[in-house]
């Protein structure tokens, strides 16, 4: 959802004359950081640059194993080869599609050294389990949060007490700058390191030499990245920021309504909110179980069909190309989700009767 407010916004900081990673992006920081309940955020071009230099942070290096889960957006597995580590896919729980102390444990090794947990589609994992079971494993949590923003566990923002998390605010989520990302934390020494590996490992900012009165002689402490914000883009984050509380809202008003016209569908089953948390509904999907009498890609291609751009579910890293040099353990519901799931528009313009039109194609079908 964007309006005239973000092209007012984006316009002005052309006009200010300071387009580059500035003070707009130091207030998104900080705004963004006390939305998730976070210490600091440091703002960068990507989630999949927050999750890298996340990765980078805890020292985590070649011959170190990073469990991740195979149900994730490539970018999740393609961080850990980044830093040259090997990529081991753990499997998911059916209702929620995110990994679990038993599944994480399952694939454990001697060689593991941290753990990437995704809040799958805006659906919060059990933050307090796999927390508390990280720290007995005396392994890094590192959470992709690419989705999760507006989302709760256990009452309070899905960051909120993270070590170290990764969001996206690429358009398809719930909170957009066109493109970038943010890494938040709460230890302040991080967040300082952080901000030097987003750019280039400088001890001082373009901002603050810029700011300075005098000549600044900068110092380049480590081999680092450019993975900078403009200020553009946290001006458009800024005004979004303002809108998610009210953006998450209408998007569960619209699952709420989801719920009720999918319901009495044999075979049908709709992602819920788990026990311990509230989802965005940054996606909608729904999986069909083997009651459903009309395979997936049927289902994809007679949507389409009658207009409807529906999409299919989580994809699965482990089944592409680029991962297939990697030995997985047996993932029996990581395959059920990617092959028997989609995901349903979902969007602030959708009106009621959309909704029953979708509906009911699901219901013919059924």
């Amino acid at each position: 959802m964007l309006g005239e407010e973000e092209a007012q916004a984006a316009a002005d900081a052309v006009r200010s004359g300071w387009v580059a990673q500035g003070p707009r992006v130091a207030q998104f920081e900080k705004e963004f950081a006390a939305t998730v309940g976070a210490g600091h955020g440091v703002a960068v071009s990507s989630c999949t640059t927050a999750l890298h230099l996340a990765l980078v942070l805890h020292g985590i290096a070649p011959g170190d194993e990073v469990i991740v889960p195979s149900l994730s957006f490539i970018a999740t597995a393609n961080a850990v080869r980044y830093v040259g580590a090997t990529p081991i896919f753990a499997d998911v729980d059916l209702a929620t599609g995110n990994l679990t102390v038993e599944t994480i444990d399952a694939v454990r090794t001697p060689r593991t050294r941290a753990i990437i947990a995704v809040h799958q589609g805006g659906v919060p994992f059990d933050t307090v389990g796999l927390r508390k079971a990280a720290e007995g494993w005396g392994l890094a949590l590192v959470e992709d949060a690419a989705c999760a923003a507006g989302s709760t566990a256990y009452g309070t923002p899905a960051g909120t007490g993270a070590a170290v998390a990764a969001w996206s605010f690429h358009p398809r989520k719930v909170l957009t700058t066109g493109e970038g990302g943010m890494v938040t934390v709460d230890d302040a020494e991080a967040a300082v390191r952080l901000r030097r590996l987003r750019e280039h490992g400088m001890n001082v900012s373009a901002a603050d030499r810029h700011k300075s009165s005098q000549p600044v002689l900068e110092a380049y402490l480590e081999t680092a990245y450019n993975y900078r914000m403009t200020d553009i883009q946290a001006a458009v984050g800024l005004v979004q920021l303002g809108r998610l509380a009210g953006l998450v809202a209408q998007r569960r008003e619209l699952a709420a309504r989801y719920h009720e016209l999918l319901d009495g569908i044999d075979g049908l089953v709709p992602v819920r909110d788990p026990a311990y948390g509230t989802t965005n509904y940054q996606s909608f999907w729904v999986l069909l179980t083997p009651d459903y009498r009309t395979d997936r890609d049927e289902v994809l291609a007679e949507l389409a069909k009658r207009g409807v751009s529906a999409r299919r579910g989580i994809m699965a890293a482990h089944l592409e190309p680029a991962y297939a040099d990697v030995t997985a353990a047996p993932l029996p519901v990581t395959e059920q989700i990617t092959r028997d799931s989609l995901i349903l528009p979902l969007h602030h313009k959708i009106t009621d009767d959309d909704q029953k039109y979708i509906v009911g194609i699901l219901r013919e079908l059924a």
